[in-house]
């Protein structure tokens, strides 16, 4: 009887230990949704390969090319990142299309940087509804700062009407008895941007003299740039995408008009708006920048911009290095390999969500210095600070501090 006793007594460690063993193993149990398996992390996307807008098509190359390079480094965690892309031609109603398609035909875990502030309008209920992550959307629009009624849905890039706000602080300190004229797209972007000036210049807003907006379908804005110059602005303001904008400068040369022309973020790439608008047409534009510029040689010994370009070496050496697209595409790819590093095991929809609002002063390669990513449970703009710069020669150069764009949400 004591022996049995003693024996009960010595198989007691091993017991709680493999008790012990199988909590650690459920604790540490992998959890998946669907599009994430032990091999696979399944992402979609949208972006206009085509259309008007097909400028912006870089970046989903950009962000291929980027998963491609991850991938052959051994993936994330062990898991190898499906990028699934499809063109949405700019065009809300395929975006609606192709979000139904990635959802629920090719079943993925989230939809990543979908670009185009009328096309993710178009498809943040049905994302939320879901409960898929609208992770890190190509668009500025205040609306994807919040995360009480879209708590799906996470900008990434600063918003268009804090952007806009700075112009207008900007123009108040430097050009306070200003007549201004604004072009804007007639559409989500544009009336952002329109909203975010006005905000700025309060009780000022009467130096807008002029606005006027074009349709994204426009072939040509020609008539809308000689309509804003019969009121003679001294100062254009243009919220436009690349296409549109590019047309602008070139439009507002030819016509012999000379205003001081301040150009939407959106629309800064030296390769698809400067070069073809002309550089001598483009000398002393204004803008506002939060990255790098890939071809200024300030940055030939930075040590994230010389992991940019040793990056389109390899996967994408044809590039036109000039486009700022894919300074964008890159650093929101590596943003979305962080937070997918940051889920480990636990790669549900629910903790990709909860890992993009964790985000502390994170700082891709192409961000400029100063400019760092923070997320939290109520913030769901992940940069929010800018700074001015103005188009010199055939680059553009940063001028004055780091400026914050911090606004409430809409």
């Amino acid at each position: 009887m004591m022996l049995a006793r003693s024996m009960r007594l010595a198989a007691l460690p091993a017991a709680l230990a493999l008790l012990a063993a199988s909590a650690a193993g459920a604790l540490a149990q992998k959890r998946y949704d669907t599009g994430a398996t032990d091999t696979e992390i399944k992402i979609g996307n949208m972006i206009p390969y085509s259309g008007p807008a097909s400028a912006y098509g870089v970046i989903g190359k950009t962000e291929t090319a980027y998963f491609n390079m991850i991938n052959e480094q051994g993936g994330i965690n062990g898991r190898k990142i499906n990028y699934i892309s499809y063109d949405d031609a700019y065009s809300p109603p395929k975006a609606v299309e192709q979000v139904r398609k990635l959802v629920e035909s090719d079943e993925v875990l989230a939809v990543f940087n979908p670009l185009g502030t009328p096309s993710n309008t178009a498809i943040q209920k049905y994302l939320n509804g879901k409960k898929v992550p609208q992770l890190f959307v190509a668009t500025g629009a205040t609306k994807w700062n919040d995360a009480k009624n879209f708590p799906w849905t996470i900008g990434w890039q600063p918003s268009y009407q804090s952007e806009a706000q700075i112009y207008a602080k900007w123009l108040m300190k430097e050009k306070p008895n200003a007549r201004i004229g604004v072009l804007y797209q007639n559409d989500d972007f544009g009336k952002d941007y329109l909203k975010g000036l006005k905000d700025g210049l309060g009780a000022k807003g009467s130096m807008i003299i002029i606005e006027d907006s074009y349709e994204i379908a426009e072939p040509t804005i020609d008539t809308h740039i000689v309509k804003l110059k019969s009121a003679n602005p001294d100062v254009l303001i243009i919220f436009a995408t690349p296409k549109f904008a590019a047309q602008t400068i070139k439009k507002t040369a030819e016509l012999g008009w000379k205003p001081l022309q301040i150009l939407a973020n959106v629309s800064v790439s030296v390769g698809a708006v400067m070069q073809p608008a002309g550089f001598d047409n483009a000398q002393g534009v204004l803008s506002a920048s939060y990255t790098k510029d890939g071809t200024d040689v300030q940055w030939k010994d930075d040590p994230g911009m010389k992991k940019w370009a040793t990056f389109l070496d390899k996967y994408m050496p044809d590039a036109n290095r000039s486009d700022s697209s894919l300074v964008y595409g890159y650093g929101v790819a590596q943003t979305l390999v962080k937070v997918l590093q940051m889920c480990g095991d636990d790669l549900t929809r629910a903790n990709l969500m909860k890992q993009a609002a964790s985000l502390k002063d994170f700082t891709p390669d192409t961000l400029l210095p100063g400019i760092t990513i923070s997320t939290s449970a109520t913030d769901f703009a992940p940069i929010s600070q800018l700074q001015m710069q103005r188009f010199t020669g055939n680059k553009w150069e940063r001028f004055g501090e780091i400026i914050s764009g911090d606004v409430a949400t809409q």
